[in-house]
């Protein structure tokens, strides 16, 4: 099976940044990682590590001396999407409707007409007091958004659909309006609990047409939530296939971390911006009998990759696109490029990451956004930011991105995956 085909089970099963920790740490487990907790102290022993808070993860593996180094991998586990309310019963015009919230930087249009299943995280009082997270994963097609009729909008031809995110994104979900806690004992049952245990929710709508491999050629894959599992995913398997040739004397620690919250800023508790991975990678070096200032040295010689999609050059509008940089899809990795610092990469971490990948057979594309746009950014100069570490943005190009479904080549995946494999093992061929 390959690895695009192996993706696309990995984001079918994760609708929901929890769920994408709960498939990564899976896959972390069935290759001997322990999980560790953040309330313990962490093990000064050799061996592979990961701690998983709600929807981010991060994973390493150490020798029994103090680290030397750090090599990071960076991505994010969360994607534009639509969020439930707290009061989430709606009622209009005979319809029974959900309430939702924007999350991120959502393409709305692309979520109408769409079947939509439900996911998350429930918090749930349980009988000896404490509360539990419980995953909820319904897949059949519960929700819809539809769109307006053309014959009651005809403007639409010549001004471009317009939407309001409050009033025209409330999916709809029975006929006839719904007393006041109907989702919430539609969540109790879902999640095996009764009504009054529930104490609150995350939870999103998602579509629940499976991902695929699509074209003429059968090269490319269409998919929700591309951006950024795709990243997410391809750095859990390459940590996972490389770990037994790793020579850990080196003293240089291989890490993944995965984020959630990206798509909204990262500041937060488990998001880039806030103190988790400094304070747990310095806990790392704290517990191989590292002192402070050896933390720092070890951290002054770091390297971060932070992976995430990339724009591909889009056929219908070139014009949005920097002329002298156009990207392909299954053409190579994407290193990513902004003199303002919307992405981290410079000439000395750019150098190191394309020597690694010259070394292993991985095409590089480079990719500058358009002077009279703006540019979106990373948990790269974020990352950079918290480590002071020398930083390269990169990823595997896209079309659509943000919207509902996405789309990239199958065999930019295996570019991606050869290319995180080096950056742990020094760029050799493993």
């Amino acid at each position: 099976m390959t690895i695009a085909s192996v993706l696309l089970d990995d984001i079918t099963t994760s609708p929901s940044p929890y769920h994408a920790v709960a498939r990564v740490s899976e896959l972390l487990t069935q290759s001997d990682f322990v999980r560790v907790s953040l309330f313990n102290s962490l093990p000064a022993a050799e061996g592979r590590y990961f701690v998983a808070e709600g929807g981010t993860l991060v994973a390493w593996i150490q020798s029994d001396q103090a680290p030397t180094s750090f090599s990071l991998v960076g991505a994010h586990t969360d994607s534009p999407n639509l969020r439930v309310r707290a009061a989430a019963e709606v009622a209009s015009a005979g319809w029974a409707q959900v309430g939702m919230e924007i999350y991120g930087g959502v393409l709305l249009n692309s979520w109408l007409d769409r079947d939509l299943g439900l996911a998350g995280r429930v918090s749930v009082q349980a009988g000896d007091g404490t509360v539990e997270q419980r995953l909820l994963l319904d897949d059949r097609p519960l929700l819809r958004i539809p769109q307006l009729a053309i014959h009651l909008d005809r403007s639409i031809r010549e001004k471009g659909l317009k939407l309001d995110p409050q009033s025209h994104m409330t999916p709809l979900w029975a006929t006839g309006a719904d007393e006041p806690g109907a989702v919430n004992e539609f969540v109790a049952e879902a999640v095996g609990a009764k009504p009054s245990e529930i104490l609150s929710w995350d939870l999103m709508p998602f579509d629940v047409q499976a991902p695929a491999i699509v074209g003429r050629d059968a090269d490319l894959i269409a998919s929700a939530r591309i951006d950024n599992l795709v990243s997410a995913f391809c750095g859990a398997h390459a940590l996972v296939t490389v770990a037994d040739a790793l020579d850990l004397s080196t003293g240089d620690v291989p890490v993944l971390a995965l984020y959630d919250h990206e798509e909204i800023g990262s500041e937060s508790a488990t998001g880039a911006a806030g103190a988790f991975l400094s304070a747990l990678l310095e806990r790392i070096s704290a517990a191989t009998g590292a002192d402070r200032a050896d933390h720092l040295q070890a951290l002054a010689s770091s390297f971060v990759v932070s992976a995430d999609g990339a724009h591909a050059t889009h056929p219908n509008y070139v014009d949005k696109h920097e002329p002298n940089h156009h990207i392909e899809v299954n053409a190579g990795v994407v290193v990513k490029r902004n003199a303002n610092q919307r992405y981290a990469t410079d000439a000395a971490s750019e150098g190191r990451f394309r020597s690694l990948c010259a070394a292993s057979g991985v095409p590089i594309q480079t990719y500058i956004h358009r002077n009279d746009l703006p540019c979106g950014s990373t948990i790269g100069p974020i990352t950079a930011g918290q480590l002071a570490a020398s930083t390269v943005d990169v990823g595997v190009p896209q079309l659509a991105m943000h919207s509902i479904r996405e789309m990239c080549g199958t065999a930019d995946v295996d570019h991606l995956v050869t290319a995180l494999r080096a950056v742990w093992s020094g760029g050799t061929s493993t």
